[in-house]
């Protein structure tokens, strides 16, 4: 359906018409308004609508077109009708808007839009004539569409958030360029979170750039030295594998380009990357001074210098590139020495650079949202009084984040891969002997037989009894059973032709011919999900082959989609052309969002009762709605990798989806760690990575260890009288004693929109030291959690945010915050403490999330200031929480009074504790205490649901 604005129908509904150029009438509508613009140029836009959508949401729609195509959102759900209080007024020659919280003004000589506080503060405003807003483009076939970009002013000292995971080390955007592509490693969620308390939901499904939207330039268009400083170019010298006893191949290169499969007959004729290295090296001159901008995906080893400083050392697993920035400050007309020395470390590596130039003063001011292919500008505004709120707002416009089902909250243990039932079996079994917490087991991929990818079926040779297998999991070892489903198929097996018999494949790959890398070679593509009678037969085909066998939780690998990996994105987009929506270029990012939709969709119609669990590789706005977590990815083993984890899960969480967890311990590993098995230093190397990753990943929202050899599970990484061992256990065991206060903030996810992981920015937004903090976090309201990434250190440079007193865990020790200071950091703990104000409840020590109810609280009150704990529980696994079916037990101290009252229960449910005892552990500036939980209590209090208040003394 398309809604068409015609000069005859104006002449019906103008309510008022101005003789400015810009604004030539607008529309008050029903929920907003539609304002007529005078187009200067062909890029401009005719037509600009504003929809209030609640008091501090408005959504802005711009058109080229003498229409309004009526396309429904993929990321935002139908039904956002609140009954918001707003008016119109003409200022001027300009429109104002007016909410209780906002005010917004379309310029009468511009058509841009600004938004107010209700004070009349500018939050942001569009900058107009920048460049132009749409662009025509040809998409497949005759589908014509835009480019589109939109720019923003930015404020002095502001920072820029949020817009899905990414691994380049950034924390605060701004200045810099997010490139929003789905990939491997790369989730993409477009919607901005500023520093200021305002999100920027962009509605797009094409591939998007971020902040500094210019095009990457190739070096070639900077002034290129040879090391003898001969202009034109850099030297290149490829050094063949000792072993070949071949002399280098040495030639002169203007651009280094070998991103993708297709470059990668580039390389010099007669050269093979196998045991070689690759040497650029010269001098580099800019016709600007400034800071420039370098992006290189890359993988091997690589290591880049410019003036004689090291910018970059990193690792990556060849098969598998990622990204990198840095920053060079150059100088015009000066020649800057330049040198890139590569490992590939592989048969098959990829590396490229490219550069920005300085932004001018006024482009320093400015961010902007430039996407591929749409027909209209969309994005919707949304602001708080903190992010939280922001967050918020962006979950009332894509749909809330369910409660995960309380297993789901432990730990959970994967390999790639558990080749055999008896394998994976056997894990559990060790797990359970050694008295190591445990909630979920997981089948990586290639349980099927070889040439049955998507088939969905064991194969029996190897796997002669799955249903037994789930059924000993649940009732003997309380475990529960995660497995690896692609949306993949091979050619010609059962499943790909009922897929194919109703046109639901993708079909260039299959044309093409391609084959993937198992055992010969097999040729496959993946079902179009934008499809909705292919999402349905998806999980048609997981409910019949899979589900009936009990599998408790999806693991939806390659949802990007990752038809062809590391194929250039023209080929990806020619990959899934055509989609059931239309072109791919449209359409690109969401193709998890379907996908996942589909089997959240699937089983709760099929079972309403229990909550559905998908851990996937990509993500998209809106995807918290569809009981799906997101990890980031085939991540590489490294301490500099795992830091890099750090700011990538503050950014997602921020984006408002509240799941997220990488591979513990990395996923792909350096030769010294497994050819042959790790000895000596690099054992005890990576023994400690373990552990520092182990500590780190306690603390994300999802807590689960997943790789390639060596194998993870504790008992394989060290013996039990290791200090890697021992602190890993003590991690694992620590978690499930928190789980009264984890699953409290889990149930706080869906009741009141909150972030579990939460970049210091969320809670000490007016300390401006916290804005570019990207290797700390808030676990919930109270825990600081700083994160070891550095081999053999022993202490943490860490900063402890002003405006709050903090407390060591482990100690009890208070300091003030607003200061610098170096933890302790042995090799056994990391720095972990707690906000002044805080109640902290541990329960017993179980193995598993279920064992029994947490009938024995031990409080710790953090004193200093008044504190408070709703404590929440429900049924763990079903969906009646929706229903009302809850509890939650408010806790609260004064402390001035220094009172604590565990006030009355609210709310009821199935099997729910009545009785309970609290053993409170109070903890003030002057009277420290350690985390012991077989101390003696200050206070007991025998609880049955009734306010009970005594004093701490």
């Amino acid at each position: 359906m398309k809604v068409r604005v015609t000069l005859c129908f104006f002449l019906t509904i103008i309510l008022c018409s101005f003789s400015n150029p810009a604004i030539k009438s607008y529309q008050k509508l029903d929920d907003g308004v539609l304002v007529t613009l005078e187009k200067k140029s062909e890029g401009d836009p005719q037509y600009v609508k504003l929809k209030v959508v609640a008091d501090n949401i408005v959504q802005v729609i711009a058109s080229p077109a003498n229409e309004f195509k009526d396309a429904q959102s993929l990321m935002v759900l139908e039904g956002n009708k609140a009954n918001v209080q707003w008016d119109l007024k003409e200022r001027g020659k300009s429109l104002v808007l007016n909410t209780k919280a906002l005010k917004v003004v379309v310029d009468a000589n511009t058509g841009a839009v600004t938004f107010y506080d209700k004070n009349g503060n500018i939050i942001v405003q569009e900058e107009d004539g920048k460049q132009q807003d749409f662009s025509p483009v040809q998409l497949l076939g005759e589908e014509k569409s835009y480019k589109l970009n939109r720019t923003f002013k930015a404020d002095d000292g502001e920072a820029f958030y949020g817009l899905g995971q990414h691994q380049t080390g950034l924390m605060n955007y701004r200045g810099w360029q997010v490139d929003l592509t789905q990939y491997n490693s790369v989730a993409v969620v477009p919607f901005l979170v500023s520093s200021k308390n305002y999100g920027i939901l962009w509605d797009n499904n094409s591939i998007t750039k971020f902040g500094d939207v210019r095009p990457y330039q190739e070096l070639s268009k900077l002034k290129l030295y040879t090391k003898d400083q001969k202009p034109g170019a850099l030297t290149a010298t490829y050094a063949f594998d000792p072993k070949a006893g071949k002399d280098p191949i040495v030639r002169q290169e203007k651009e280094i380009n070998y991103e993708f499969l297709e470059q990668q007959d580039d390389f010099p004729e007669g050269y093979t990357l196998e045991g070689g290295t690759v040497t650029w090296e010269g001098y580099i001159e800019s016709d600007e001074t400034g800071e420039h901008h370098f992006t290189m995906p890359g993988s091997g080893y690589i290591k880049v210098w410019i003036d004689n400083e090291l910018l970059l050392d990193k690792w990556r697993e060849a098969w598998n590139p990622g990204q990198s920035v840095f920053a060079q400050d150059l100088k015009k007309g000066v020649k800057h020495p330049f040198k890139i020395e590569w490992n590939p470390d592989g048969g098959q590596s990829f590396i490229a650079l490219r550069y920005l130039s300085p932004l001018s003063p006024q482009e320093k001011n400015t961010f902007a949202f430039a996407s591929e292919a749409g027909d209209e500008i969309n994005y919707y505004f949304v602001y708080g009084q903190n992010i939280d709120e922001v967050v918020s707002g962006y979950r009332t416009l894509t749909g809330s984040a369910q409660i995960m089902p309380k297993w789901a909250m432990g730990f959970w243990q994967s390999r790639e891969r558990y080749k055999t039932q008896k394998e994976l079996m056997n894990t559990v079994k060790e797990f359970r002997k050694r008295h190591i917490p445990l909630d979920n087991i997981v089948q990586d991929w290639s349980y099927w037989e070889e040439d049955q990818w998507g088939s969905q079926e064991f194969d029996k040779s190897r796997f002669p009894d799955p249903e037994g297998m789930i059924k000993e999991l649940h009732e003997k070892y309380h475990a529960h059973f995660m497995i690896s489903t692609w949306p993949k198929f091979y050619k010609g097996i059962e499943a790909y032709k009922r897929f194919d018999e109703k046109g639901l494949l993708y079909k260039t790959s299959i044309n093409e011919g391609i084959r993937d890398w198992i055992g010969k070679g097999y040729v496959s593509t993946f079902y179009d999900a934008f499809n909705p009678e292919g999402r349905k037969m998806f999980w048609n085909l997981l409910d019949e082959k899979l589900y009936k066998l009990g599998v408790d939780a999806w693991w939806q690998d390659a949802s990007e989609p990752d038809i062809l990996s590391n194929s250039s994105i023209e080929h990806r987009k020619a990959l899934m052309n055509p989609t059931y929506l239309g072109s791919a270029e449209k359409y690109f990012n969401a193709y998890v969002l379907m996908h996942n939709k589909g089997i959240y969709e699937g089983q709760r119609s099929t079972n309403p009762n229990d909550r559905v669990f998908i851990l996937t590789r990509s993500a998209f706005a809106g995807l918290q709605h569809y009981g799906a977590a997101t990890w980031s990815g085939d991540i590489a083993a490294t301490f500099q990798e795992m830091g890099r984890q750090i700011p990538a899960g503050l950014n997602f969480s921020m984006s408002g989806l509240p799941y997220w967890t990488t591979d513990i311990g990395g996923f792909f590993v350096e030769n010294k760690y497994d050819r042959p098995d790790p000895k000596g230093d690099a054992l005890e190397e990576w023994r400690e990575l373990e552990t520092r990753w182990y500590q780190y990943g306690t603390f994300t929202p999802l807590y689960r260890s997943h790789g390639q050899y060596p194998y993870r599970e504790v008992f394989n990484i060290a013996p039990e009288d290791h200090k890697a061992y021992q602190s890993i256990v003590y991690y694992n065991k620590l978690r499930y004693r928190l789980m009264p206060y984890i699953y409290t903030l889990t149930g706080q996810v869906y009741h009141n929109d909150y972030t579990i992981m939460r970049a210091l920015v969320m809670d000490f937004g007016q300390d401006k030291n916290v804005q570019n903090i990207g290797d700390q976090f808030m676990f919930g309201p109270s825990l600081l959690v700083s994160p070891v990434y550095e081999r053999n250190a022993t202490k943490r440079k860490m900063y402890l945010p002003a405006g709050t007193g903090w407390y060591n865990l482990y100690e009890g020790t208070y300091q003030q915050g607003g200061q610098h200071i170096e933890a302790d950091a042995p090799y056994e703990r990391m720095p972990l403490f707690v906000k002044e104000g805080s109640i902290l409840p541990f329960g017993p020590e179980i193995e598993y999330t279920s064992e029994k109810p947490a009938d024995t609280i031990t409080l710790y009150v953090y004193g200093g200031r008044d504190a408070s704990f709703n404590l929440y529980e429900d049924e763990n696994t079903n969906y009646n929480y929706e229903k009302g079916k809850y509890a939650t037990i408010p806790i609260t101290y004064n402390e001035a009074s220094k009172k604590l009252t565990i006030g009355k229960r609210e709310g009821e449910f199935e099997g729910m504790l009545k009785n309970r005892t609290f053993n409170v552990i109070y903890v003030n500036p002057n009277k420290p205490k350690e985390l012991q939980f077989e101390s003696k209590p200050d206070q007991v209090i025998k609880y049955a649901g009734k306010s009970k208040s005594v004093k701490l003394k």
